[in-house]
């Protein structure tokens, strides 16, 4: 007489939710929802950092190239003022973040940085960082940082501190 494999259902339908389980999971650290074809870059001053186990974010106000905050534009093209547009970027955990030196106390709110990243395919304000950040040095007379020149970016600024990479 031979015996045969069998797997008790219980067993069997703690084996198929596990895996339904994990399936989010695995979707969440999909990059698919970021344009990887195209790279732009920023420079923007820290409005929020948030430090999370599975990704850091920074939230910023972008830098126009005019070296003022870029305001956000109304369905006519019109500027809306007092109204920045904002962006958002994703970067690996806070743990492995901080090792790069990339922490809420290095990037407090009024830091101005430059970020090159992928953006959203949807189109929304947010991307997923592509190597170094620059970060613009801060005026130790003043405590304020050194911005970049109208139209230039952190790595310009002499002082500037690279966190995050070897190359901006």
């Amino acid at each position: 007489m031979k015996k045969r494999f069998s797997v008790r259902p219980n067993v069997l339908i703690t084996i198929v939710l596990m895996a339904l389980c994990a399936l989010p999971v695995l979707a969440h650290h999909s990059f698919a929802m970021y344009d990887q074809t195209k790279t732009v870059t920023w420079t923007g001053v820290v409005v929020g950092f948030s430090g999370q186990a599975n990704h850091a974010e920074l939230q910023f106000i972008v830098i126009a190239p005019d070296g003022k905050p870029m305001l956000e534009k109304d369905k006519d093209g019109k500027p809306i003022p007092g109204k920045y547009v904002k962006w958002g970027v994703e970067m690996a955990g806070a743990a492995a973040v901080a090792q790069q030196g990339i922490t809420a106390k290095t990037f407090e709110s009024g830091t101005v940085f430059s970020v090159k990243l992928n953006p959203m395919r949807d189109g929304s304000n947010f991307g997923s960082r592509v190597g170094a950040i620059a970060k613009c040095p801060t005026n130790e007379a003043t405590g304020k940082p050194t911005p970049p020149a109208a139209g230039k970016h952190c790595d310009s600024v002499p002082g500037f501190t690279l966190l995050g990479g070897n190359q901006f």
